[in-house]
């Protein structure tokens, strides 16, 4: 008997929203409801894409420029779908990731204005017709989120690198990231869900556990 396929859904928000933590507590429900989940992350998620996560991410490559970036997003998330996602989907799993493609459209899109024609176009080129049945975006302060990421990634840092590089840019890169991710969810409110994450984890926590029963049955 062949399994039904899975389903695909993302977590998006600036860097300490809360994301990661709300995606894994998000799988413990699913598992304890018979679900098989795979966790993931772009960029990264495979060996390979973990290498090229090291390269945008490393403060020491703040100079990057904004389309080698784009590029090195969109080649690990290659790998990742090849490797990672459309497998385990095709098993029946559900993936939870944290970011995909419309983390390019907000951070390179909007913070570095490269505008949405330009990464939809390449979404459309490596990654075909595949897109979350469901995206849950973790809505914040920038300000606020930023602090709490670059506290987060100093402490994580070892031999001397750090996944600080987004985190140098002035607070307007982030306003408009913030901008940038309304203006999907505007765009696609059957597939995004929009949560406060200026409130505590526990509060967001429920909140996000009924909007994907609602919505995934």
């Amino acid at each position: 008997m062949v399994s039904a396929r899975g389903k695909f859904l993302t977590f998006e928000g600036l860097d300490g929203c809360g994301k990661s933590t709300q995606m894994e507590m998000l799988a413990e429900v699913l598992r304890r409801d018979g679900i098989d989940v795979v966790t993931t992350r772009e960029p990264g998620g495979t060996p390979t894409g973990e290498k090229i996560r090291s390269v945008i991410l490393d403060s020491k490559t703040r100079f990057l420029h904004p389309m080698a970036e784009l590029a090195l997003m969109f080649a690990a998330r290659a790998q990742h779908i090849a490797e990672i996602v459309q497998p385990s989907l095709e098993a029946g799993r559900w993936v939870l990731c944290d970011r995909f493609t419309d983390s390019s459209e907000a951070y390179q899109g909007g913070g570095r204005q490269m505008g949405s024609q330009l990464i939809l176009d390449m979404h459309k080129i490596v990654c075909g017709d595949l897109w979350p049945e469901m995206t849950i975006l973790m809505d914040s302060d920038p300000e606020a989120s930023v602090a709490r990421a670059r506290r987060r990634n100093r402490a994580n840092a070892t031999d001397g690198v750090d996944e600080n590089r987004f985190e140098r840019e002035k607070i307007e890169f982030f306003q408009r990231v913030r901008d940038a991710y309304n203006a999907i969810a505007d765009r696609e409110p059957q597939r995004v869900y929009k949560v406060d994450a200026r409130r505590s984890k526990d509060v967001t926590h429920p909140e996000i556990v009924r909007a994907v029963r609602e919505r995934m049955g």
